[in-house]
């Protein structure tokens, strides 16, 4: 029989197979692989199998069919790797974008390397992106030309520079993020108020965690809200961003420009760049806040330091105003002597006795040097008090740390009785830390080696009562002294109630701090 096609001969010659292109003479000398990949798909060798199911054989007549269905499977075969290089390239995709956001915790970045990848056509290839965020809404973004001529122009400075997708995600963050921001701020302003609106389509999606693909048949079902009306597209895709279960925002992602529908691949796709999205956003968030705390923190302890050198400030001003009290109680024992002594000698001079001009002078010195004195003793601290929600027993903590030493020399104990429930207190740190400092001292200054003073708060209705008590009574104990008068005008400025007790068991004394804030 006389065969059409070349699949019964081992060698060809060029030219006797119209299949076999430039390229591929090697086929011409290996059967099999011609069979397969020409002959099969080759007209003759069609015409070659019709002559072959005529023949007597009944099992002749099985080979064509055996021969289509190995062309079927080749072909599903070559669907089924084109669809795997298509899902490794996804992968290889979705792999360098999770790099690129593991090296960034700042959140404006990560949103400008998700909207990049997004909207990019060596990424997902969407024409316009908007990211909505549940709890900074200050971050949302949207991406992407509001009209054709600005695609057009995008796209061709794209190409001009030929920019991978992580130099185009860096150019956006510096050059175009705030303008992006403000381009779509109409939109965005909508789109923030939309997402927590109760029953909105974004409000559902938002809530069930999952994505929805809105196109004809959902309008035409649940319906959208009008939001295809606001994007001006008919069909767009919302992607719920979820981390650890909890909803951190959502993307809206359209082909405003090109019209390409959003097959439901693409929404695969988008979901599951949305977790890492999700995680990357999360963790941005999280290093935020811990920044801020960290700031905080850093200010607050700026400020403790603070105070303490203004505690030490005070507590030297009180040292030179016992030295000048002990000055001036020098001076004006003699100066009232003298003073006293011109006076009376001024009473029995005669009026033309030439010594009385002279005694004159003397008491009008000794009334002036007097009143400086008083002036002196009876001057008060000028500061006016600084208030903020304080601890109240960090402040005890405090005072304690600032005495042990003193404490450790004389072998006296302060026993600590706090309440670890108390609310922050509405005071001047620095100046109750030296009026709790100075009572602790006036008591230790009479308590002999080995006493104990106990220091104790807790919650009344008028505010936090702090209280310093020693018992029995130190022999000899007066409750006076510079110190304390200072003290007792420093609380008073600050409207805060002291109280003295003293009888033969104990003595102590008692500040009421206030826990609201006074003007």
């Amino acid at each position: 029989m006389d065969w059409n096609c070349c699949w019964t001969k081992e060698q060809i010659e060029p030219g006797e197979c119209p299949n076999i292109r430039e390229g591929e003479d090697a086929l011409r000398s290996l059967l099999a692989r011609r069979i397969v990949e020409k002959c099969f798909y080759c007209d003759r060798f069609r015409e070659d199998l019709r002559l072959v199911a005529q023949g007597e054989q009944p099992l002749m007549r099985l080979v064509p069919f055996l021969i289509e269905g190995l062309r079927d499977q080749k072909s599903q075969i070559a669907a089924m790797a084109g669809s795997l290089d298509s899902r490794n390239q996804e992968i290889s995709f979705l792999h360098e974008l999770a790099e690129v956001l593991q090296t960034t915790m700042n959140l404006d970045e990560v949103l400008s390397v998700a909207m990049t990848a997004i909207t990019a056509g060596k990424g997902f290839g969407m024409n316009r992106a908007f990211l909505l965020l549940t709890d900074k809404c200050q971050h949302n973004l949207g991406i992407g030309p509001r009209n054709l001529q600005e695609a057009w122009q995008t796209w061709e400075e794209i190409a001009h520079h030929n920019y991978s997708l992580t130099e185009m995600a860096s150019q956006f963050f510096t050059t175009k993020l705030r303008t992006e921001k403000a381009k779509f701020h109409d939109i965005l302003t909508r789109l923030g108020a939309l997402l927590f609106e109760e029953g909105h389509i974004l409000h559902r999606v938002l809530r069930d965690h999952r994505p929805l693909m809105v196109d004809e048949r959902t309008r035409a079902g649940e319906g959208d809200n009008g939001l295809s009306e606001l994007l001006d597209v008919d069909s767009y895709l919302i992607m719920p961003l979820i981390c650890r279960n909890r909803a951190v925002g959502v993307i809206v992602a359209d082909n405003y420009v090109t019209h390409k529908t959003i097959t439901r691949q693409d929404m695969e796709s988008l979901e599951t760049f949305g977790y890492t999205v999700a995680f990357a956003i999360e963790r941005a968030s999280l290093y935020d806040q811990l920044q801020e705390k960290i700031e905080r923190l850093v200010d607050a302890n700026e400020q403790l330091l603070e105070q303490q050198e203004q505690i030490v400030r005070m507590e030297k001003l009180a040292l030179v105003g016992e030295i000048t009290s002990s000055i001036a109680h020098s001076i004006r024992n003699p100066l009232m002597t003298i003073g006293g002594f011109a006076r009376s000698l001024l009473r029995k001079k005669a009026d033309d006795d030439p010594l009385r001009e002279h005694l004159q002078s003397l008491v009008t010195a000794a009334q002036q040097l007097d009143d400086v004195l008083n002036e002196v003793l009876t001057s008060s601290d000028s500061l006016y008090p600084t208030r903020d929600q304080w601890d109240v027993n960090l402040l005890v903590y405090r005072v304690n740390d600032d005495l042990s030493e003193r404490l450790a020399q004389r072998g006296i104990a302060i026993r600590l009785d706090l309440n670890q429930n108390l609310p922050m207190a509405y005071i001047d740190f620095r100046q109750i830390t030296f009026c709790v400092k100075t009572i602790i001292i006036n008591l230790l200054d009479s308590l002999p080696d080995g006493s104990e003073v106990t220091v104790s708060t807790r919650l009344i209705s008028e505010g936090i009562l702090l209280e310093a008590s020693a018992t029995p009574v130190p022999l000899g104990h007066t409750v006076s002294g510079l110190g304390l008068m200072v003290c007792r005008n420093l609380l008073e400025k600050q409207e805060i109630p002291f109280v003295t007790t003293t009888n033969d068991q104990e003595i102590s004394f008692r500040i009421t701090v206030p826990i609201e804030r006074r003007e």
